[in-house]
């Protein structure tokens, strides 16, 4: 073979330069005037809100929402929750706790407000 087929020898690529460490923007001065608020929840995202959070602080699984009202910003709710499974059913101990919930849906406070048989009928 001549030396004219012969491919030229392969130059090396220079190395590559790394690139520069990003600069952080400098933190802005945020008011809370100008932070934009989150939306407020809906009725429905409001109920279910406040059935898991209650359930979960007191361990037990909500039964029913039995109220739900806007208060202001955020909403008030009535859960109504099994205290003691009886057989037959409708002697259970239920328990209705009133539920704050922020405009976020974060449960702020809860309070039970009636314990009472579940096989009971109010009577005015």
């Amino acid at each position: 073979m001549s030396a004219q087929n012969e491919a030229p020898p392969r130059k090396e690529a220079p190395p590559r330069k790394e690139a520069p460490p990003r600069k952080e923007a400098p933190a802005r001065k945020e008011q809370s005037a100008t932070r934009k608020q989150p939306k407020p929840i809906s009725a429905a995202e409001a109920m279910r809100a406040a059935a898991a959070q209650l359930g979960e602080l007191v361990g037990r699984d909500a039964y029913a929402v039995s109220s739900l009202k806007k208060n202001g910003e955020g909403w008030t709710a009535d859960v109504e929750m099994t205290e003691i499974e009886r057989i037959p059913d409708t002697s259970s101990v239920m328990a209705t706790y009133r539920v704050e919930i922020d405009p976020q849906g974060e449960l702020t406070g809860f309070e039970q407000t009636k314990r009472y048989s579940k096989g009971q009928i109010d009577r005015t």
